[in-house]
């Protein structure tokens, strides 16, 4: 028998160097279709409570009209799946035939009601029919099997109702709310996730019940975008049919925050042809998901034109798991550094000390001093228009060689080289050199770097394929052992903002949840010929992208990170405007992670990275969290934010905000 390759051990995708989308089975729901030929579908979900009909058919239209594919409406009790047969009556009357799906999690009896009414039924293994209490048991064999069984027999009843009425599923599986029999076995951990889903994937098999998507979902953008990936190779390898999948990060938040995030994950995903329905969670109204995800999707309408990128036969990263690339420190890049932000501003001429505060760093004139927050950049990228002033010690200023080279401070300036300056070049600085090359001139540069320790590459791409031609580059580094520090730098045409987070997001971010990059550099080029004004304006949004990929892609924490649902029919508050308002007070505690859920079905589990969480357990009652342990219950929710903010000073995270 032929020995498996090594990238035959880790495939997940048809190719990691020539875009195409993953083959997957046809999922009809309703006049839907998900997966097989057809293209991504888009959907979102209602947040009005779903015994609401009139509210909840007026939200459905505004989601349909923003151009939402699938709804996806709470059933949390039998009350609510009863009611959504008058919504859809409502709805079809009204000329709308958009499939609904029910969300269901711990009440099959719901299940099997919604099942005879709406297109398709969600349903999550950690909460449907299996345990959660957060306890730790020891399972054997023969115990772990009696779970299984009594899963099963709750189970089956479902299946059978969604075959005869040619109901489709969704078996989605959420990081954060495995049961504790699976978290007792496997962890918390991805493959966990996988198993899970399998669990019941069997089950549905086993009745010849085929009409399957499959999702597997996290705030964390590696565990998500592992636990996909890992999903695919065990279908294949386990022999099952090629489920489509539906693509989603639980609660990214609000923003630009959220909208990095989800690019982030769904984005990685997306660039290796995987996914078939995607679904932006946004704590905002869901009409703003639908074009977020849109946006995404459309990214891949001819993709499969792009240049030949040279493929990749042994591929020296572990997709399913996080490993840092090997590198040595120049300076403070590299090494155990955390990647570093170059803030392009070359396209502004002799820009002044109070245009700084564009990349996070404010001079105060009365005072001569500098402050920075917590997005100063590292380094700014000046090319051939130097910086006229002394520059504040958290920055550093990087110049074109030939500028470099006429500069009065050739010691705290940094020299910027293309491939031709290297060749020819003789000036160095002792001790940090930038090289920028494309991707196609990383073979010939190999003979100029191997064997330096004085240089930072800045890598980028001109393939349409941009995160598929860089990831080669990478490859072909690690394969001749360099070890040099590498900024990824990525160049976008005028367009809007968010198409600009979104596409960063994924290029960037897709690279450094596989490990891979020291730093991050969003190129200005193709804005130098607008008004000073506007290059300011994109100098800032080009920082704040970069920070925030960094911090979605779970590689720099630079921030307070909010994960907060985005609210459902179930949801005990106004989540908006709670969140904003825990931002407002927490929102100078960098790195610290508080989970806002509107109620306990997306509680403690959904918030699994949270430091501390804000949770609704009834009408106008708070439970808070620290970790996954209840502190506080029943906090009237005027008290709330005040009692978590001493949760926080107890532990030791508070700082007071400055002035």
């Amino acid at each position: 028998m032929e020995t498996m390759s090594l990238i035959d051990k880790i495939k997940y995708c048809n190719s990691l160097t020539s875009y195409s989308r993953r083959k997957t089975i046809p999922v009809k729901v309703g006049d839907v279709t998900i997966g097989g030929e057809n293209p991504i579908v888009i959907q979102s979900m209602t947040t009005v409570d779903t015994m609401d009909t009139q509210g909840s058919v007026e939200q459905c239209i505004r989601m349909i009209e923003s151009g939402c594919q699938l709804i996806r409406i709470t059933a949390p009790s039998m009350k609510e799946a009863e009611n959504l047969q008058i919504i859809k009556d409502e709805l079809r009357k009204r000329g709308y035939t958009t499939p609904l799906v029910a969300d269901i999690h711990f009440t099959p009896n719901a299940a099997e009601i919604a099942a005879k009414i709406v297109e398709k039924v969600r349903i999550n293994p950690g909460n449907y029919a299996d345990k959660k209490k957060f306890e730790v048991i020891d399972y054997s064999d023969e115990s772990y099997q009696d779970e299984l069984d009594r899963i099963k027999e709750r189970f089956l009843p479902l299946v059978k109702i969604c075959k005869e009425n040619g109901t489709a599923m969704r078996i989605g599986t959420n990081h954060g709310s495995l049961s504790d029999r699976i978290m007792s076995r496997y962890g918390d951990t991805p493959l966990g996730m996988v198993e899970s889903a399998l669990e019941f994937l069997r089950i549905c098999e086993d009745e010849e019940y085929y009409n399957i998507v499959i999702s597997m979902k996290s705030s964390n953008t590696q565990v998500m975008v592992q636990a996909y990936r890992m999903l695919v190779q065990k279908l294949d390898e386990g022999g099952f049919k090629p489920y489509p999948l539906h693509l989603g990060v639980t609660e990214a938040g609000d923003g630009e925050d959220g909208r990095i995030k989800s690019a982030v994950g769904i984005g990685t995903l997306l660039e290796d042809g995987l996914g078939d329905t995607v679904r932006v969670s946004l704590t905002e109204d869901p009409e703003f998901e639908a074009p977020v995800a849109q946006f995404l999707v459309d990214r891949y309408q001819g993709r499969e034109g792009h240049s030949a990128i040279q493929e990749i036969k042994n591929y020296p990263i572990t997709p399913f798991e996080y490993n840092k690339r090997q590198t040595i420190e120049v300076f403070n890049f590299g090494g155990g550094n955390v990647p570093r932000v170059i803030t392009d501003i070359s396209a502004i001429y002799q820009i002044q000390p109070k245009e700084m505060k564009q990349v996070g760093h404010f001079y105060l004139p009365e005072l001569d001093k500098w402050k920075m927050n917590d997005q100063g950049a590292d380094y700014v990228f000046s090319g051939s228009n130097p910086i006229q002033f002394m520059l504040p010690n958290g920055m550093k200023e990087i110049q074109d060689y030939s500028v470099w080279q006429n500069s009065e401070d050739r010691e705290n300036k940094f020299p910027a080289y293309n491939l031709n300056k290297l060749k020819t070049a003789n000036d160095f600085h002792f001790g940090l050199n930038f090289l920028s090359i494309s991707d196609l001139e990383i073979e010939e540069a190999i003979e100029f770097i191997k064997g330096r320790n004085d240089f930072v590459i800045i890598l980028s791409s001109e393939n349409l394929h941009n995160y598929a031609a860089l990831r080669r580059a990478f490859v072909k580094m690690i394969d001749n052992e360099i070890h040099l520090p590498v900024v990824i730098k990525v160049k976008y045409s005028q367009q809007t903002q968010d198409k600009t987070m979104l596409h960063a997001a994924t290029d960037v971010g897709g690279l450094l949840i596989d490990g891979l990059g020291d730093g991050v550099l969003l190129d200005l080029s193709n804005y130098a010929d607008q008004n000073r004004e506007t290059i300011l304006d994109q100098i800032k949004l080009h920082n704040s992208i970069s920070f925030g990929v960094l911090q979605a892609a779970r590689t720099r924490m630079s921030k307070t990170e909010y994960i907060s649902c985005p609210s459902c029919g179930r949801t005990l508050f106004d989540l908006q405007e709670t969140t904003a308002m825990i931002r407002k007070r927490t929102d100078h505690l960098k790195g610290v992670k508080i989970g806002i859920m509107g109620c306990i079905v997306n509680g403690p589990g959904e918030m699994a990275d949270a430091d501390f969480g804000y949770v609704g357990s009834g009408k106008g009652k708070i439970t808070l969290y620290k970790g996954k342990e209840v502190v506080k219950r029943s906090v009237p929710s005027e008290k709330a934010v005040d009692e978590l903010i001493e949760i926080i000073k107890k532990d030791g995270m508070w700082i007071d905000p400055e002035e």
